[in-house]
C-alpha cells in the first residue's frame, strides 16, 4: 500500500496532538474548578447540560457518565431548549453550557434566558472573552491551541477536551461522594459490565447440579455421578464438608497407573487440597481463582464451609464474565 506510511503518520500526529492538548488543560484546573464541583456536590437539584452542534453530543456523553457516578444529570438541546426545553430547568439545578467559541446564535440567546432563572452557569468553553465566557458564574477553559484537523476546521482536539473535562468533573465528584462499585452495580445492572460488579457465585451454582460422593465411593459409582452431572468434577464430602475433589483429570491418571481399580475408592485418587470459594463471593472472583490456579471448576461452599456445589468456567462464559 503506497499511502501505508502516511497513513501512520497522521495517525500518530493526531494521537500526539490530542494528548498533548489533553495535558495542557491541567493548567486550566483552579479555583473554578473547584468551586463548580463544590457547587454541583451540594446542590439539592440535578446537573443540565447543553450545546450545540458536536458540543450537543459531548454535553449528551458527560451527561450519561454523571447519571452513571451518581450525579443526576439531564441533556438539554441548546436550540430546543429556546422553543420550550428550557423548562426542564428546576429551581434547584446548576447549568452547563458547552461551547468550544462561546459565541454561537443560540448561545447568545440562551444564555440570558438562563441567567433570568437565576439558576448557576457554567461555562466549558475554549473562548474565556466569548458572551458564553463573559457571562457565566463559573468558566472551566477548555482552550486548545489546534484542532486535529489538517484544515483546522473539524471539531476534533477541542471536543475531546471538552469531554475530558467533563470526566474530570464526574470523578471529582464519583470520589466526593464515596461512590463504590457497588454503587456503580446498581445503576449497570445489563450487560458483562454489570454483571461482573453484582452477579455472585451462588446465582450460578445454585442451578447448576450437585455432584458429590462420599470417600468411601467405589470408582464406578464416582465416574456414574461425574458423568451425571456433566460438571467434569464431583466433591468427595462427608458429614456435610469437603474432604476432596475428584476431576475428569484425575480419572485419566488413574486409568493410565492402573488396569485393576474396582476395588478403589474415592478417597483413594482424590485431591486433598481443593480449591474452594464461598457462595456469596463475586462470579469475577471465581474467574479470578480459575486462572490463578488454570482450573477449570471450583467447589462452592457456605458460610460454616459446608458443600454448596459446583461453579465452572463454561458457566462465566455463558453469562458474559469472559
Amino acid at each position: 500500500m503506497n499511502n501505508y506510511n502516511t497513513i501512520i503518520d497522521s495517525a500518530n500526529q493526531v494521537f500526539e496532538l490530542e494528548g498533548q492538548s489533553i495535558l495542557n488543560l491541567k493548567s486550566y484546573i483552579n479555583d473554578n474548578f473547584v468551586k463548580t464541583v463544590d457547587l454541583i456536590y451540594k446542590s439539592k437539584g440535578r446537573v443540565i447540560i447543553t450545546g450545540i452542534g458536536k458540543s450537543a453530543i459531548i454535553a449528551s456523553k458527560i451527561v450519561a457518565t454523571l447519571n452513571s457516578t451518581g450525579t443526576p444529570s439531564i441533556f438539554m438541546h441548546a436550540a430546543d431548549a429556546i422553543h420550550g426545553d428550557l423548562g426542564l430547568i428546576l429551581k434547584d439545578d446548576v447549568v452547563i453550557c458547552i461551547s468550544k467559541s462561546g459565541n454561537t446564535p443560540e448561545i447568545k440567546v440562551l444564555v440570558p434566558l438562563i441567567k433570568s432563572t437565576k439558576n448557576p452557569l457554567i461555562a466549558i468553553t475554549g473562548n474565556a472573552d466569548s458572551f458564553l465566557g463573559q457571562h457565566c458564574d463559573y468558566l472551566l477553559n477548555t482552550h486548545v491551541e489546534k484542532e486535529a484537523c489538517p484544515l483546522n476546521l473539524a471539531p476534533t482536539t477541542s471536543t475531546t477536551a471538552q469531554l475530558v473535562m467533563g470526566d474530570a468533573l464526574a470523578v471529582c465528584l464519583l470520589e466526593l461522594r464515596g461512590f463504590s462499585s457497588g454503587d456503580f452495580a446498581k445503576y449497570h445492572p445489563g450487560g458483562a459490565l454489570g454483571k461482573k460488579l453484582y452477579l455472585r457465585v451462588v446465582d450460578i451454582s445454585s442451578v447448576n447440579n450437585k455432584p458429590e460422593v462420599h470417600p468411601d465411593t467405589n470408582i464406578k459409582d464416582v465416574i456414574i455421578n461425574i458423568s451425571k452431572n456433566m460438571l467434569g468434577v464431583t466433591a468427595v464430602v462427608e458429614n456435610k464438608n469437603v474432604v476432596g475433589i475428584i476431576t475428569d483429570g484425575d480419572l485419566r491418571r488413574m486409568l493410565s497407573k492402573t488396569d485393576n481399580f474396582i476395588n478403589l475408592k474415592a478417597k483413594d485418587i482424590m485431591g486433598q487440597s481443593p480449591k474452594t470459594i464461598n457462595e456469596d463471593a463475586m462470579a469475577i472472583k471465581a474467574l479470578e481463582l480459575m486462572e490463578k490456579n488454570d482450573i477449570s471448576q471450583l467447589l462452592v461452599c457456605k458460610d460454616d464451609n459446608t458443600y454448596a456445589g459446583v461453579v465452572h468456567i463454561h458457566d462465566l462464559i455463558k453469562e458474559g464474565i469472559i
